[in-house]
């Protein structure tokens, strides 16, 4: 019987390449933590905003006073669902995602609320509501929104104001001209413009894009010829017309 040395070349090939893939898959499977501890925590936070709610140091002392920081902690004990919960239980948490790397990092990505307004009302309530509508508490961040006064309370203005605040944070030159909205006895809307000495008259919260483009209009084919000044008082309650009240020295 001759030797096949072609086929015996080609089973001891094949015995190789088993052997590789088994060690492979099993180094792949085995949980590299169980030799290391964490060596860096990395925090992800979306739509991070240089005055805002929440930063790294922030979350970082979230966890630390949970005893769930996990750096320098052994991989083995740190708990990555426990860290989710956690930060989610925060009120500016929307959404909190936690895992593990075999390098010993431990990588967090947050999505955080999105606060529009700050609510300073009138009967002492102390808020800011996000885009969703939701009340988020007072915090000790400042941050550059739409401040909102007077005459209302939270059901009102997360149905109703939350539609205005959203409308002007879509166009950036609202976003940067309009600091504060002042809603008055009847629940009807003012707002206060940064540049200009007069108050705009909303009316009703309703049909706010319509309203905002026709003061629009006005700013850049009435103000700028009459001047910013000129005008104490500004209603675009109606649809088609603007009601102007001069000012009187």
């Amino acid at each position: 019987m001759s030797f096949n040395w072609k086929k015996s070349l080609v089973i001891v090939f094949d015995i190789a390449i088993a052997a590789y893939l088994i060690l492979a898959v099993t180094a792949f499977n085995k949980p590299a933590e169980k030799a290391s501890v964490c060596s860096e925590v990395k925090i992800d936070i979306d739509d991070e905003m240089p005055d805002g709610f929440l930063n790294a140091n922030e979350i970082k002392k979230i966890l630390e006073q949970q005893h769930l920081y996990p750096l320098a902690k052994p991989m083995t004990v740190i708990n990555a669902r426990d860290i989710e919960e956690t930060l989610q239980k925060n009120p500016f948490v929307e959404q909190a995602e936690c895992y593990k790397a075999q390098d010993g990092h431990v990588c967090i990505s947050l999505k955080q609320r999105m606060p529009i307004m700050h609510v300073m009302a009138a009967n002492g309530d102390n808020y800011y509501v996000d885009t969703q509508g939701s009340i988020l508490p007072e915090t000790r961040f400042a941050s550059d929104l739409v401040v909102v006064t007077g005459q209302v309370n939270k059901k009102y203005a997360q149905k109703s104001l939350t539609r205005v605040a959203n409308e002007i944070i879509r166009d950036k030159f609202w976003q940067s001209q309009i600091v504060q909205i002042n809603v008055l006895n009847d629940g009807s809307v003012e707002i206060v413009p940064r540049v200009g000495d007069h108050v705009l008259y909303l009316g009703a919260p309703t049909d706010i894009a319509k309203k905002l483009e026709r003061l629009r209009k006005f700013y850049l084919y009435g103000l700028n010829q009459a001047g910013w000044n000129k005008y104490s008082y500004i209603s675009v309650e109606f649809d088609n017309q603007i009601i102007c009240k001069k000012r009187y020295k």
